[in-house]
């Protein structure tokens, strides 16, 4: 294996890129984005940028000099179009082609949209820039959508002094995921800073005004911002015989196909920890996961390794900071195990079937979660764990 592509630059291209030259890999690496950046961290672009507490620079993932060492084909600003798998090519947009004996599909997620123009979305950075532009004291934004995304600008954006209308079509936000209960303190913690959350609306579309909801009714506003999820970027490979359904479908070693893989948010792979198909989009399963897809491209198949992680992930919203564990979707109960809901300090356990699937905490330490990381990363037994072990926290369905 002398030429291996990896589409898409961003932290999951680059951890693949990074891996493959550190398991001693010597032969070509074209690196592919769309994007004119080199590769940069997207976390922090809903808070301290937006915020204006960081500027651009600080969002680069590796200095030039780290790039350079890597020895990397590198070609920025220009998109995959196609793959074409018998002869082992990547189309990009200019006209060229990318030969590969080994392929790596990192190519991300792209924002939903709503019907209308006008509105931002924030995934990148001219994005952020873009909205961070529009955003002092006394500015209307209208945020449609109060998961995470939308729940960091809302806050970012009332620490400036703008007002701020969070659309929400859900009964309560997050209830999916991380349950009603949790979802209910996110949604007080809005309302007492006097954002205007509106649960159980549907926004049709974006007009000169702001938007117009389903009813008719229009909400105003100056700027607009549309956080309602994302999709993956998969389109580049229809026609190529892999199969895609919300991603890049993959077994548990993150193959799609003979020596294709596929990592970070584009990718919907077995994960036999949880015994589940699953997509996530999580920085640091990003760069896991990309990891784990390197090092199986170069291996023997006797000696490639299951992708089996614990999915993390973390959400700053105005002075809370939570943190996660596990899959949490499709739970079917929750325990507060430590702490209290109402202080806003706790710990809470999620169990899907008879196990422990995850564990959030909000206002304590990352060490408070430590235990519950390794139940749900052992399968620890529900009632053994939860009911008669660590914790004897409410219920709360």
């Amino acid at each position: 294996m002398r030429r291996i592509a990896v589409v898409g630059a961003s932290a999951a291209g680059l951890a693949a890129a990074e891996t493959l030259r550190r398991e001693g890999y010597d032969g070509t690496i074209t690196l592919v984005g769309e994007e004119p950046e080199p590769p940069y961290d997207r976390p922090p672009l809903s808070k301290q940028l937006l915020a204006a507490e960081w500027e651009a620079d600080r969002l680069a993932l590796r200095g030039p000099a780290d790039l350079a060492a890597l020895d990397l084909d590198l070609r920025l600003g220009v998109a995959a179009t196609g793959l074409e798998p018998g002869a082992r090519t990547v189309r990009l947009a200019d006209g060229s082609e990318v030969p590969y004996d080994g392929l790596l599909i990192a190519t991300g997620v792209r924002p939903r949209r709503l019907p209308g123009e006008g509105a931002h979305v924030l995934r990148t950075l001219d994005d952020a820039l873009t909205l961070r532009e529009r955003l002092y004291p006394g500015q209307r934004l209208v945020v449609v959508g109060a998961g995470f995304l939308g729940a960091e600008a809302a806050a970012v954006a009332w620490r400036l002094g703008v007002r701020v209308t969070l659309l929400e079509p859900a009964a309560v936000p997050l209830a999916h995921a991380v349950g009603t209960e949790v979802g209910r303190l996110l949604a007080r913690a809005h309302a007492e800073r006097g954002i205007d959350l509106r649960c159980g609306v549907t926004v049709a579309e974006v007009t000169e005004e702001g938007v117009r909801l389903a009813d008719g009714e229009v909400v105003a506003a100056d700027e607009v911002l549309v956080a309602v999820g994302s999709l993956p970027n998969t389109e580049w490979l229809e026609g190529s015989g892999l199969a895609l359904e919300d991603g890049v479908v993959c077994d548990a070693y993150c193959e799609a196909a003979e020596n294709v893989y596929a990592a970070g948010d584009v990718a919907r792979w077995y994960n036999p920890l949880f015994g589940t198909s699953m997509r996530i989009e999580h920085r640091t399963n990003a760069a896991q996961q990309a990891m784990a897809a390197a090092r199986n491209l170069l291996a023997a198949p006797q000696a490639r390794k299951p992708f089996a992680p614990v999915p993390y992930f973390w959400s700053d919203q105005y002075d809370m900071k939570i943190q996660a564990y596990g899959f949490l979707r499709g739970h079917d109960e929750v325990a507060v195990v430590e702490g209290d809901l109402a202080e806003r300090r706790f710990v809470a356990v999620y169990r899907t079937g008879d196990r422990v699937s995850g564990a959030l905490a909000i206002g304590l330490p990352p060490r408070a979660l430590r235990q519950w990381r390794q139940a749900v990363a052992t399968g620890a037994a529900w009632r053994e764990t939860v009911r008669t072990g660590a914790g004897q926290g409410p219920r709360m369905g």
